[in-house]
């Protein structure tokens, strides 16, 4: 098949990931090529996946636009629609057999249900408004959706019947994280460092418990690293900078536990399935869908540190094959790309069979791609 994805912008789908949404469509593009599909990527223009970049913005938006400073503004959703609204034509003319739509905007489900354009989009993050409006506006027979968890399903339809969506978890490719039986004794933490991804609250924790920990991954919210953060380093407490590829993998596997702490409803959690392919048990702030994720391999606590170190001491003990086994089973790229294949196919062969808008009642998907259990 010939594809247009669609990232989002704010960052460049390109190594060192700022995070799990360049993580997952950088992989995406990749693995759909292996498996034979002519990929073209509509991203950011300093995008790099080792195949064909389409520019929306010439430079991704948080360079001229830092989100922290000019989320919601007039300046931002106005250089973001001009963008979107110039790629629209370009998806619907570059005879593409799917676009699969990763971009967080609202424009493109609603183009793809007008306009019949076989689309798959998927939400990575919770719902906020006016998303949602586009989402409710754009599902069709040939426009579909997909969340990575049960949870974010059921707040993105609010757990009423979706007949256009599916969960698809995400998957990872094992060969990047490998299995290491034995750890170090340590802990780890990896993501980016800002105040949603309670790094202060791991650190804390880790001290309590006393656990070395290191901490890896991009500094996002300079003054919350400076405040918060960098008060807590020495003791065991090391910030290890943003690694990646094979140095962030040999420096997650050598640990003995993951501390996972999102203080936001966390639509999965990809640190964490990396970090358990590679033997860890995780040590959890219970927010978001990580019980789905993480299961039996994991000890769960509540935002306080105190809590939290009483899971880290616990979840240590946990078995690393049991945390390997669990992705293997549950989140690897393969079934991943599986499932977006079959959703592919579905959404092409509704534009092909004439079905209107008002007849979806026809075309219904399951709810749930697989259950994690």
């Amino acid at each position: 098949m010939k594809i247009a994805v669609i990232g989002h912008v704010r960052f460049p789908i390109a190594r060192p990931f700022m995070g799990g949404m360049e993580a997952h469509c950088w992989h995406l593009c990749r693995g759909l090529r292996a498996r034979g599909h002519d990929v073209t990527l509509f991203a950011a223009g300093d995008s790099d996946w080792g195949g064909k970049v389409e520019a929306v913005v010439d430079v991704h938006y948080d360079r001229e636009f830092p989100w922290h400073k000019w989320h919601g503004t007039p300046e931002l959703t106005g250089h973001l629609d001009a963008a979107f609204e110039r790629i629209l034509p370009r998806l619907a003319e570059g005879g593409f057999d799917v676009v699969h739509n990763n971009s967080l905007h609202r424009f493109p489900p609603r183009f793809a249900a007008r306009h019949r354009i076989p689309m798959v989009t998927s939400l990575h993050v919770p719902p906020f408004d006016v998303l949602k409006r586009a989402v409710a506006d754009g599902g069709a027979p040939w426009s579909l959706f997909t969340t990575c968890s049960q949870r974010q399903l059921g707040a993105w339809f609010d757990d009423a019947e979706a007949p256009f969506a599916r969960v698809v978890p995400n998957g990872i490719d094992l060969a990047d994280w490998p299995f290491c039986p034995e750890g170090d004794g340590t802990a780890v933490w990896m993501g980016r460092i800002t105040p949603t991804k309670g790094t202060h609250l791991a650190a804390q924790a880790a001290k309590i418990a006393d656990i070395p920990l290191r901490i890896y991954g991009t500094i996002e919210d300079q003054g919350y690293f400076d405040t918060e953060i960098a008060p807590l380093l020495g003791g065991g407490v090391q910030y290890g900078g943003h690694l990646q590829g094979a140095d962030l993998t040999d420096a997650i596997a050598r640990a003995s536990v993951l501390l996972f702490t999102p203080l936001w409803d966390e639509p999965f959690g990809l640190a964490a399935i990396e970090a358990m392919a590679c033997g860890l048990p995780i040590a959890a702030v219970e927010n978001g869908a990580i019980r789905e994720v993480a299961g039996d391999v994991a000890r769960y606590a509540g935002a306080d540190a105190g809590e939290l170190a009483e899971a880290l001491r616990t979840a240590i003990g946990i078995s690393r094959s049991a945390a390997r086994k669990r992705v293997e089973r549950l989140f690897t790229v393969e079934r991943m790309l599986g499932a977006y294949e079959g959703l592919y196919g579905r959404a092409v062969e509704s534009v092909d069979h004439g079905f209107e808008v008002p007849l979806f009642e026809a075309f219904k998907l399951p709810c749930v791609g697989h259950t994690l259990s």
